[in-house]
């Protein structure tokens, strides 16, 4: 029998439970804006910084540098609560993974928000030291001799909303990123035919790399009107997967079946949206398989790319 004592020093629950780090992914924005971001921000309760964005950006970030000539990091954070995943939602995905590419109602799974890894080359450094040579590392996972890319558009959520209306989703949006659903798909396919859950296939550590996030504002600002549809969303951007600089996926956000909106008006009728989540909006055809020194780079449009490597198992 195995019993376990409570310390009689109850601060010390107290500071495991309110003192563990919250994942963030750093809100870079254009450099000629990034006065105005940094001049609204303010002294949370917290002693934490906001940008006045719905009270979403959290602490201040690390040193950082623009990953491009057209972005800057704010220095400001976005704290990640949940991570949403959307199963399925290219046609020709679907197709290729024996599924009906047929409109069908969405499914959704989860990651949990520790998995996050921001990953994005640092190209602008200012001295010699500072360069970075190689992009992020992520560790090959253990229990698996099928590890799979998904490139994936992603949404992070800045206003929290239940069943929330399809003309309203835009509301909702804090801004865009860029990812991967890494997957052990030896575990899924094994999980599939028993009728188990994908948690071991889908949530391991590292398994959702992501780009730096900027907010919806900045990218609206240099989008021409026709690349948004009705009720705002971006349908243009292209999103494109390399492996060793060979295209493996390639698709126009248009080619979801559910678009950004449908999909936050259908999840937020499964459970209530709130700050800090972020949505994995699916991905296109052309998934296959990793090996150990491939290097991943994700692009989508002008936002910043989500690039690494692929390194022994740790």
């Amino acid at each position: 029998m195995i019993s376990y004592q409570v310390p009689k020093d109850r601060s010390m629950i107290k500071s495991l439970v309110f003192n563990l780090p919250r994942p963030s992914v750093p809100i870079f924005v254009r450099s000629s804006t990034r006065s105005a971001a940094l001049a609204n921000d303010g002294d949370g309760e917290d002693g934490t910084s906001s940008n006045g964005r719905d009270g979403v950006v959290g602490a201040a970030a690390g040193s950082g540098s623009s990953a491009s000539s057209s972005w800057v990091n704010s220095n400001l954070e976005f704290p990640i609560r949940r991570i949403y995943c959307v199963g399925r939602n290219y046609r020709e995905h679907a197709i290729e993974m024996g599924g009906n590419p047929e409109r069908e109602a969405p499914f959704f799974f989860q990651k949990p928000s520790d998995a996050i890894r921001v990953c994005y080359r640092d190209d602008n450094t200012t001295t010699a030291s500072e360069i970075t040579t190689t992009t992020t590392i992520i560790p090959y996972p253990t229990m698996t001799t099928s590890l799979h890319y998904e490139g994936e558009f992603i949404i992070a959520i800045g206003k929290d909303g239940s069943r929330i209306p399809t003309n309203q989703a835009m509301h909702h949006i804090y801004g865009y990123a860029i990812g991967c659903d890494l997957t052990r798909r030896d575990l899924q396919t094994e999980a599939k035919k028993s009728g188990k859950p994908w948690d071991a296939a889908k949530g391991f550590d590292s398994s959702c790399p992501i780009s730096p996030i900027i907010p919806k504002e900045e990218i609206e600002e240099i989008l021409p009107l026709l690349s948004l549809d009705h009720d705002g969303d971006i349908n243009d951007y292209e999103l494109t997967l390399k492996v060793n600089n060979t295209v493996r996926q390639q698709s126009t956000l248009g080619n979801m079946i559910y678009s950004t909106s449908e999909i936050i008006s259908n999840l937020s009728k499964l459970y209530r949206l709130r700050q800090g989540d972020i949505i994995l909006t699916g991905t296109p055809a052309g998934v296959s398989q990793l090996n150990i020194g491939d290097v991943v780079s994700i692009t989508c449009g002008d936002l910043i790319p989500c690039e690494f490597v692929i390194g022994e198992p740790e």
